[in-house]
C-alpha cells in the first residue's frame, strides 16, 4: 500500500513533504539533499522494497528537505540550521517523543547536530557513508570533477553523478535515479544548497553526542574514504563501525541484507522480543491464501529469473501489506508461490485481501485470493490442520484477482466488513470431505 504524503511546517514557513509506513518504534530515515524524492522512489521497486524492509519492525518515516523533492521548492536558505528546522518539523508534527535516527551521506551533520542538541529524543543513532562537513569529501578528484561538470552541463552531471554514486555496474537504476535529480531539483538550487554548506562542519559536536551511535560504512564508496568513517566512530562516546564490502552510496543497491542485519541487531538492542508466530495462542483463526494466479505459464513467458524477480517483490508487498492490515504472515515454507496470513478478525482478512489486489497490480501478476476461518495448530513459525487446506483449495478455486471465502467467513463478516457477498454455490474442494458454500467479496460502490 502507497504511503500518504503529507505536510509539516518549519518555523520559518517551509512545508516539509513526508510519510510514515508500518507501526512500532519510530525510525527516521534522513537524506537532506536535494535528490530526494519520496514520492518517486517510492515508485522504483528496489527503494520501495528497502523502505518495506525497513518497516517490517517499526515505523519508518521518510521526508524530502527544503528546496527539493516533493517539499517546498521557493527557499533560499540552506544552511545546517535550517537543515535542523526540517528534522524538527516532522517529528514535532508527528508528535515523536523519541526516535532513532537514519542519516545518509550529507545528512550526517544534521543528524549530529540533532543528536547533539536533542540527547533525550534520539534513542540510536545510524550514519551510513556519512561525513561531519564538505572538508572530509572535498579532496576527493570524483567530488571536485562532478562539481565542475554540474556548472557545465547539467543533464552530462546527472547521468554522471549517479553513476558514481550508485556504481557503474547499475546502468538502469543509475538512469532511473538520474532522471529523479533531474525532476527533483534545479541546478540553481543545487548550486545555492552547496553555498549554504560551505563551511560546514561538525567535528566539535562529535563528543557530545550522547545516543548509541551506529557507523556503517562500504570499503569501496568513491567517497567519503574509510578514514572518515574511522574519524566519525573514535570521537562520538561508544560508537561502534561496521565496515561493509561493495562500491555503492546507495544502501538498496548490493548486499542490502547485510546492512538491514546491521541495523536490526543494533536498534533491536535492549527491546523486548517481538512474539514469535510459535508464542500465539492456538484455537480459532481467521485465515487468507494468496497465491500468483498463472505462475507456470508467466514463467514460460518472462523466464525464471524474471519472474522469481517479481515474485518475490510482491511477496516482500503482500507481507507489508498483510501487517498494516493487523496480520500476521506465516514465514514457514508453503507450497507453490503462496502467502498465508493469519488474522483475529473476518473483517481484517476482507480488508487485507483485498489490499494484497491492489498491490499485485503494479507488477502486472494476478492473485488467487481464498479466506476461511477454523481450529489451527501452531508448530514454530508455521501453522497446520484443516483449516489451513480448506483456505488454500478456496484461493485455487478462485478466479484471478477474486477474494472468494468461505460461508464460516461470510457469516463472521457480514455485519462488520463493509462489503457484499456474492453466492458462488457449494463447491467440492480437493482433500476437503464436505463440499464448501462459497462466496465472492464485492466492493460496495
Amino acid at each position: 500500500m502507497e504511503p500518504r504524503i503529507q505536510y509539516a511546517k518549519t518555523e520559518d514557513g517551509v512545508s516539509i513533504a513526508y510519510w510514515t509506513l508500518g507501526e512500532g518504534a519510530p525510525l527516521v530515515d534522513m537524506w537532506p539533499n536535494l535528490f530526494s524524492n519520496i514520492q518517486l522512489e517510492w515508485e522504483a521497486p528496489v527503494w520501495r522494497r528497502w523502505y518495506e524492509r525497513l518497516a517490517e519492525k517499526r515505523k519508518l518515516v521518510r521526508y524530502d528537505c527544503r528546496g527539493g523533492g516533493m517539499s517546498e521548492r521557493k527557499v533560499t536558505d540552506f544552511s545546517l540550521d535550517t537543515h535542523v528546522l526540517d528534522l524538527e518539523a516532522v517529528v514535532d508534527h508527528l508528535g515523536l517523543e523519541q526516535f532513532a535516527l537514519l542519516a545518509v551521506t550529507d545528512g550526517g551533520p544534521v543528524a549530529i547536530t540533532y543528536a547533539s542538541r536533542h540527547p533525550e529524543r534520539v534513542s540510536h543513532l545510524i550514519l551510513w557513508c556519512s561525513w561531519t562537513g564538505e572538508g572530509d569529501i572535498r579532496d576527493s578528484t570524483q567530488f571536485q570533477a562532478l562539481n565542475a561538470l554540474r556548472d557545465s552541463d547539467w543533464e552530462v552531471y546527472t547521468e554522471t553523478m549517479a553513476h558514481v554514486a550508485l556504481g557503474w555496474s547499475e546502468g538502469e537504476e543509475a538512469l532511473r535515479f538520474a532522471a529523479t535529480m533531474r525532476e527533483s531539483v534545479t541546478r540553481e538550487t543545487l548550486q545555492a544548497l552547496q553555498r549554504g554548506s560551505e563551511g560546514t562542519d561538525v567535528t566539535g559536536l562529535l563528543p557530545q553526542v550522547k545516543s548509541p551511535t551506529l557507523v556503517l560504512h562500504r570499503r569501496g564508496v568513491p567517497f567519503p574514504d574509510m578514514e572518515v568513517a574511522k574519524r566519525l566512530a573514535s570521537r562520538i562516546p561508544e560508537a561502534r563501525l561496521v565496515l561493509l564490502e561493495g562500491t555503492s552510496l546507495a544502501p538498496y543497491l548490493g548486499d542490502t541484507e547485510a546492512i538491514l542485519r546491521a541495523i536490526d541487531e543494533f536498534l533491536g538492542e535492549g527491546e523486548e522480543a517481538a512474539p514469535a508466530a510459535s508464542d500465539l495462542p492456538e484455537g480459532l483463526a481467521v485465515l487468507l491464501f494468496a497465491d500468483i494466479a498463472e505462475s507456470t505459464a508467466l514463467t514460460e513467458q518472462l523466464g525464471d529469473a524474471a519472474f522469481r524477480e517479481k515474485a518475490r517483490e510482491l511477496d516482500t508487498s503482500l507481507r507489508s501489506v498483510i501487517r498494516e492490515c493487523s496480520g500476521t504472515p506465516v514465514e514457514g515454507k508453503l507450497v507453490g508461490d503462496g502467502v498465508l496470513a493469519v488474522f483475529t478478525t473476518a473483517r481484517q482478512a476482507i480488508e487485507c485481501a483485498l489490499h494484497c489486489n491492489a498491490a499485485s497490480q503494479p507488477l502486472g501478476l494476478q492473485l488467487h485470493l481464498g479466506i476461511h476461518a477454523g481450529d489451527v495448530i501452531r508448530e514454530g513459525n508455521n501453522v497446520y490442520g484443516g483449516a489451513v487446506n480448506i483456505a488454500a483449495r478456496i484461493a485455487s478455486a478462485s478466479a484471478p484477482g477474486e477474494v472468494l471465502v468461505s460461508d464460516t467467513v461470510r457469516g463472521l463478516a457480514r455485519t462488520s466488513a463493509d462489503v457484499a457477498f456474492e453466492d458462488r454455490g457449494e463447491h467440492e474442494l480437493k482433500g476437503v470431505a464436505e463440499p464448501q458454500r462459497l462466496f465472492a467479496v464485492r466492493e460496495q460502490v
